[in-house]
């Protein structure tokens, strides 16, 4: 099994360009089933997720190649099949989004109960309602589920409970090739949203309002979808995990590509934290000086509230800072499995329920831990830049579901990092 070695106690300071974000890619990458043609993915990182949802399309009878460059082709002619093996389904929890897009291609398919990171319950429930309004019969037989459109899909107004981005993209990638008009009400409004309405609507497909609580989506035959060129949006998680490394270390960073606008309610809390921050150039710019100062509460929201992907890894980097904050999670009910591992560094936390009250450290301390999930290996790396000593963390394969080689990134920065 492999880890991450790194020393810390540095300041991190450098240039780094960001990756394509994973948030998006999984869901272009679906996306692809309905066209007819091939696909061109600029600025598709490298990850173990998106490794995963190629090996599903290639199940498919789909052609995948990645070239050199980080592009990704992907030919979706030649799809035959409507069903994901149990063994794909459980390398991710974004296999799930395969369910509208093959629905919207073959009015059928047969898949399992996705996997992905342990954090709680995160129920599909509305998912299958959405697809249910739009005229798909599901129906649950050994674990498996069986989805069929005999008469196809229609157009209707769907009114969400909740702004799930994973609903709001299944529906949008069912309703496309559906017939008449589909209103998404209390729908997400993510930028990966945006991103997935600009490449369908690239392809031929008519959406308007991604980005609004209200996504307006007129269905279109599918032999009207065609292949295109598309660059995949900057990872705002992974922008924000490097922006605290460097605060936490009292360093400097310019983030090449990373957008302001997608991470405002991170920016607020670290210039709250002491930190400056400013767009330059073609990214953003974070400059900190000494310790930072605790902020009273982090609450995490929808989008564009404060994400529940950055909780951890903005925990970590207050983790040293003058005072005591209160982190309060209300999306997931078990995100806080990295606080044993930062408590095993010295850090002070405490939790009940969906709270954690963290008491900022003078001095973290360099220790062997585990990533418990992806954001919060992510977390482990920016204490383990900011600890005196060595960290080695175990649980790497999780890290690297979304991050490009993390320790690279780290290593541009100044950090002391390598992968044994």
């Amino acid at each position: 099994m492999q880890k991450l070695k790194i020393e810390g106690g540095g300041r991190l300071s450098g240039e780094l360009e960001i990756q394509g974000a994973k948030n998006s890619v999984l869901p272009l990458l679906s996306a692809c089933v309905l066209v007819n043609g091939e696909v061109r993915l600029k600025r598709c990182p490298s990850l173990s997720d998106v490794y995963s949802a190629m090996r599903i399309l290639s199940s498919l009878g789909c052609k995948c190649r990645r070239s050199a460059a980080g592009e990704v082709y992907i030919d979706t002619r030649g799809l035959e099949s409507t069903a994901v093996s149990d063994s794909l389904m459980r390398q991710m929890r974004s296999s799930i989004i395969f369910l509208g897009a093959l629905l919207g291609r073959a009015g059928e398919c047969t898949l399992s109960f996705p996997g992905g990171c342990e954090l709680g319950p995160r129920p599909i429930d509305l998912h299958l309602s959405a697809l249910r309004q739009l005229g798909a019969k599901i129906t649950e037989e050994h674990g498996a589920l069986i989805c069929r459109s005999a008469n196809g899909l229609r157009g209707t107004q769907i009114d969400l409970s909740f702004p799930s981005v994973g609903a709001t993209e299944n529906i949008m990638l069912a309703a496309v090739c559906a017939k008449g008009e589909t209103v998404i009400s209390n729908a997400a409004r993510e930028p990966e949203i945006c991103d997935l309405a600009d490449f369908l609507n690239l392809c031929g497909a008519k959406i308007r309002g991604a980005g609004s609580q209200r996504i307006v989506v007129e269905g279109v035959p599918r032999e009207n979808l065609h292949g295109c060129e598309f660059e995949v949006m900057p990872d705002r998680i992974a922008a924000v995990t490097y922006m605290c490394a460097a605060a936490a270390t009292g360093g400097e960073v310019s983030l090449h590509g990373a957008r302001m606008g997608d991470i405002e309610a991170v920016v607020n809390l670290l210039r709250q934290a002491g930190c400056r921050i400013c767009a330059c150039g073609d990214g953003v710019c974070l400059a900190a000086n000494g310790r930072l100062k605790a902020v009273r509460t982090v609450r995490t929201q929808p989008y564009p509230g404060f994400p529940t992907d950055a909780q951890a890894i903005v925990m970590a980097c207050m983790a040293k800072a003058r005072g005591t904050g209160i982190f309060v999670e209300e999306i997931f009910e078990n995100r806080f499995r990295h606080v044993d591992e930062l408590t095993r560094m010295g850090a002070d936390i405490k939790t009940e329920g969906r709270v954690a009250v963290v008491s900022g450290v003078e001095r973290l301390y360099g220790a062997s831990v585990s990533a418990p999930d992806l954001r919060g290996g992510a977390a482990l790396c920016v204490a383990a830049a900011a600890a005196e000593g060595v960290s080695e963390i175990a649980n790497v394969e999780l890290i690297d579901r979304g991050y490009e080689s993390i320790e690279k990134a780290l290593c541009a920065l100044g950090a002391k990092a390598e992968r044994e």
